[in-house]
């Protein structure tokens, strides 16, 4: 099968890894990554805005050792629209560390849903980036479906997961979070750190965390306007520990599309999280139980 409306081109490598100096607890998990490819096996749908990365499956298992993360979860990139092939074929090749998070269409029936999860899938990614004329990047689900596909996804045990601009939460955090199926918001909610902690679209943000009802990803490197230290995300990034530690996440949103020269060591992301996270009990929260609670990794309590 051939790729349609994709000019072809060369292939981007990611950046790959260095070790990590701090030591991981067991069975850490990174619940934020992607692949693509190989492109023969598993064409893009849609014509992605970046140059397409060289990452199969299987650099993106030799990204995971090397910085020592046992799981990963693998998330749908929008230039493979709703064929979630590549991704469940990834997780084949691994299905005691790997899960997924895929993209439905809005009538997608439940057979459909309980395939997914019966592959690996654990949610559901709904993006509501716009392009200036307001519509949805192609190969995106916005957050209008959510509501129609809740109860078919609540039987499949499936959980929402959303991105979009951080403007974007004001009106649908507190309507997400009450439609009785887990809700993940993608890459701190793109706070917008000129604003502030005041700001009261982080405010909802923390409140849902505290109430329960929403988990956020940490992945500091999409936000931030202060690499490789990030010290602008600081303080947003402690207030949302502090709010629930038991529904926070980490992601390293390898291969870092559209980054380029600017695509950080996953490595170096994880020396920082060891560092902000400050205590063992925390780490091992973020790194291994609230993600084995999620995407339900085995039992690791001892």
């Amino acid at each position: 099968m051939k790729e349609q409306g994709i000019v072809p081109g060369a292939l981007e490598p990611p950046r790959m890894p260095s070790a990590p100096a701090a030591a991981l607890p067991t069975h850490s998990c990174d619940t934020h990554c992607h692949v693509f490819g190989p492109y023969d096996r598993y064409p893009l749908r849609n014509p992605p805005n970046y140059p397409r990365p060289d990452a199969p499956a299987e650099r993106y298992l030799a990204m995971l050792d090397t910085v020592g993360m046992e799981r990963g979860v693998l998330v749908q990139p929008a230039p493979y629209g709703t064929d979630a092939s590549a991704l469940i074929g990834a997780i084949a090749l691994r299905r005691d560390r790997l899960r997924g998070v895929a993209v439905a269409a809005a009538d997608a029936t439940r057979d459909e849903l309980e395939r997914l999860h019966a592959n690996g899938v654990r949610g559901l990614r709904f993006v509501e980036a716009r392009d200036p004329a307001g519509k949805l990047f192609a190969g995106s689900v916005g957050f209008d479906s959510i509501e129609a596909l809740a109860p078919a996804m609540k039987h499949a045990g499936l959980h929402a997961q959303v991105w979009g601009p951080y403007d974007s939460y004001r009106q649908k955090l507190d309507s997400l979070a009450d439609l009785d199926i887990p809700v993940v918001i993608d890459h701190m909610a793109s706070v917008a750190v000129e604003r502030g902690l005041d700001d009261p679209v982080f405010q909802a943000v923390l409140r849902l965390l505290r109430r329960g009802k929403a988990w956020i990803k940490l992945s500091v490197c999409r936000v931030s306007k202060q690499a490789p230290l990030y010290a602008d995300l600081r303080p947003f990034h402690d207030a949302l520990l502090a709010a629930n530690e038991d529904r926070v996440l980490w992601g390293s949103d390898w291969p870092y599309v559209r980054m380029g020269d600017a695509a950080p060591d996953v490595g170096r992301l994880i020396d920082l999280a060891h560092e902000w996270f400050g205590d063992d009990a925390t780490r091992e929260k973020v790194w291994v139980r609230n993600p084995a609670e999620l995407y339900g990794f085995e039992e690791t309590r001892g």
